[in-house]
């Protein structure tokens, strides 16, 4: 599954270690969704991939994700990992476009300056 958007908040590194001694190491994100009604979408990124794939705030992001819902003490977590992140490096929509090298202003005498 994919879903794309703006990163507006980066949440703090969460390191640890297992059980069988390893360290991890969690990177959560929130991810807002562009439209009419946009939706905030906490994500994380885990172990090598916070290394791998470094996302700032502002960014626009197409994230292939995982979603994973898990019982805990008769509570239902629900886990969206991101497993691959595409930037997008287009201009952004609210930026003016270039403008039209072959356009030019119409003139008329009326509008001659003294210098």
């Amino acid at each position: 599954m994919e879903i794309t958007g703006t990163v507006v908040s980066l949440l703090p590194l969460q390191t640890g270690q297992g059980r069988n001694g390893s360290t991890w190491k969690k990177q959560e994100f929130i991810l807002e969704t562009p439209g009419q009604y946009p939706k905030k979408v906490c994500m994380s990124l885990w172990g090598d991939k916070v290394d791998e794939i470094k996302i700032n705030i502002g960014e626009k992001i197409t994230a292939s994700i995982n979603i994973e819902s898990r019982e805990y003490n008769g509570r239902w977590y629900t886990d969206v990992r991101a497993w691959k992140v595409a930037k997008d490096n287009s201009p952004s929509r609210d930026m003016a476009p270039p403008p039209d090298e072959s356009f030019m202003p119409e003139t008329s005498a009326s509008d001659d300056l003294p210098f």
